[in-house]
């Protein structure tokens, strides 16, 4: 083009036309893609928390991802928050979430060291996962999108995922149990197993966990259950306790004339490596299990041996 010489204006009009047509264009596809997300599924399919100290703890979760959209895209990896419903989206934690090709189904991996950010936020997601019968959690962050040759978009990912709690450990029960008139050498005089279903997909490493027991909101002693890690499904557990007998005895003989003792259970401490886990005692503590137990039986199965 010659200096000076005017542009068409038919030619200028082509450039605008071509502009606006790319900024629509990718103004659309961040649309479209941000639409995508949004509508997509994400299931959590196992969830182990272990190693825990006082401020952090392991985790190791394996998800699936499910995308209905025609479009393909792949996700970059992102840092990405970690929240539980109704907790004002106060973030307990944040993860590295994997790039993933989210075709309509995909799956993603994560194995990784956790720091708390926030322990109140945690222990509300703990008490919620401990007492309800399920749980939101709500995972947010920004990536960025790949969609074949179009421009890399940045969309928000903000999702809320339902899973299964533990529901106040109902079905929770001593199975068995046998008195010991003389303590063993750890003070225990009650040894026996106890049952606690899991119905959720979480593997949880309590360590040390200790219960009270009342009847009739009167202390009666203490139950502990050694290097617990509470697995999905039923779990069978070894139990120690350690009751004042003398107690007992006496609301046996005076109320509960046909030996089966109401028994109030609540959670009091977890210990792991020497190290008390707040986010767990607060959660346990919340929870209150009734059993009845049948005393009458366990004093009538005594044994000269188990007298000595």
């Amino acid at each position: 083009m010659e200096k000076g010489k005017a542009v068409p204006q038919t030619h200028v009009d082509e450039v605008g036309n071509e502009g606006a047509r790319l900024s629509f264009g990718t103004k659309l596809k961040t649309h479209i893609s941000q639409d995508g997300v949004n509508d997509s599924g994400l299931e959590i399919q196992s969830l182990t928390l272990s190693n825990p100290t006082p401020d952090s703890f392991h985790l190791e979760q394996d998800a699936l991802l499910t995308n209905h959209n025609k479009y393909h895209p792949r996700l970059d990896a992102f840092n990405a928050s970690l929240s539980v419903g109704g907790s004002g989206d106060m973030p307990y934690a944040y993860v590295e979430l994997p790039a993933v090709h989210a075709t309509e189904t995909a799956t993603t991996h994560i194995d990784q060291e956790v720091q708390i950010t926030n322990m109140e936020a945690f222990i509300d997601y703990n008490t919620q996962l401990l007492t309800k019968e399920s749980v939101d959690l709500v995972v947010k962050g920004k990536t960025r999108l790949h969609e074949g040759r179009l421009p890399v978009t940045t969309v928000d990912y903000n999702k809320k995922i339902r899973m299964k709690g533990l529901n106040g450990l109902a079905g929770f029960d001593v199975t068995s149990f046998s008195i010991k008139l003389m303590p063993e050498p750890d003070g225990a005089n009650m040894i026996g197993t106890i049952y606690i279903p899991n119905p959720s997909v979480l593997t949880i490493t309590m360590g040390n966990v200790t219960f009270n027991n009342y009847v009739e909101d009167e202390f009666i002693g203490t139950s502990t259950l050694s290097d617990l890690v509470l697995k999905p499904g039923n779990n069978t557990l070894p139990m120690r306790s350690t009751i004042n007998q003398t107690l007992v005895i006496q609301k046996v003989t005076a109320t509960y004339t046909d030996g089966m003792l109401p028994v109030d259970i609540v959670g009091n401490s977890s210990v792991y490596n020497g190290q008390h886990l707040e986010y767990f005692e607060k959660a346990l503590q919340s929870n209150r299990q009734h059993i009845v137990l049948n005393v009458g039986a366990a004093l009538a199965a005594l044994s000269p041996e188990g007298t000595q």
